[in-house]
């Protein structure tokens, strides 16, 4: 099975050379965010006479407002970035696919009940974020808990689809507990759906995080993220554009690469 798998995953490359562009990008970004440390100049060292200075020998990506060398904060940013994408989508991935698959599969009551949960998460989280402060951790749970619901309803629907299938109705007439239907029927089935859905929300939660930023809510100064100096530059985009662009593009860079791999993994994952 493990051999089939790697087989479609080097075909699914083969065939779709963007995609193999895109893994590239999410590794080097990856290897360069884990290695910041190695870049030898301190993001957070202010120089007042260094103030918006344009892409130089001296600072390869210019400087900041706070005379701050872009590269550096770009870097140790990606740290931040990567980082809240990634664990907000193993949260709401995860949540997702629990409360979507067990609200489809059982239907009735336990699906009425869990779909006004989803319903009512958006107002919890806003209460919630009166009393979390910002940071790393909490913007994490905010992200996380805003976009499982999305998941949710794709998993229940897809769900609901597949209980009119043979195999599962076999399976239920044959006396499989449901757990072990959901599990060995289900999920196999709506995979490729669960997937697309991760990367998407990955990319979803990085530009969140930009937005949650723009109001204060994401991380906090002096740590940097793309997303905080891309809210950041929209002071200077007549006077330093460039405060824009770089942050701008890796996030871009970072979107559309997780959407090309998301659409090799969706290919690899699809029942035959």
């Amino acid at each position: 099975m493990r051999e089939n798998i790697w087989k479609n995953i080097k075909l699914g490359f083969k065939t779709n050379k963007l995609a193999v562009v895109g893994a590239a990008a999410i590794i080097l970004l990856a290897l360069i965010s884990i290695f910041a440390f190695l870049y030898p100049v301190d993001p957070n060292a202010i120089s007042a006479t260094e103030r918006l200075n344009a892409p130089s020998m001296a600072h390869l990506f210019g400087t900041d407002d706070m005379g701050r060398d872009y590269l550096a904060r770009c870097i140790y940013g990606g740290r931040a970035s990567l980082l809240v994408g990634f664990l907000s989508m193993v949260l709401s991935t995860a949540l997702g696919v629990i409360i979507g698959s067990i609200s489809g599969f059982v239907g009735g009551t336990v699906d009425a009940v869990l779909m006004r949960l989803v319903d009512a998460t958006f107002l919890i989280m806003i209460v919630m974020n009166a009393f979390l402060k910002p940071g790393l951790q909490n913007i994490v749970l905010i992200i996380g808990f805003l976009t499982w619901m999305n998941i949710a309803r794709i998993v229940r629907g897809e769900t609901i689809s597949l209980n009119e299938r043979e195999y599962v109705i076999y399976a239920k007439i044959s006396g499989q507990k449901k757990f072990s239907t959901i599990v060995h029927h289900i999920l196999p089935n709506i995979m490729p759906t669960i997937i697309v859905a991760a990367t998407m929300n990955i990319a979803n939660a990085i530009l969140m995080e930009s937005a949650l930023s723009f109001f204060g809510l994401g991380i906090q100064p002096p740590t940097a993220s793309w997303g905080s100096m891309l809210s950041n530059a929209q002071r200077y985009i007549q006077q330093a554009p460039y405060l824009a662009i770089f942050p701008g593009l890796l996030i871009l860079i970072t979107v559309v690469s997780f959407n090309y791999l998301g659409e090799v993994l969706r290919k690899v994952f699809e029942p035959k």
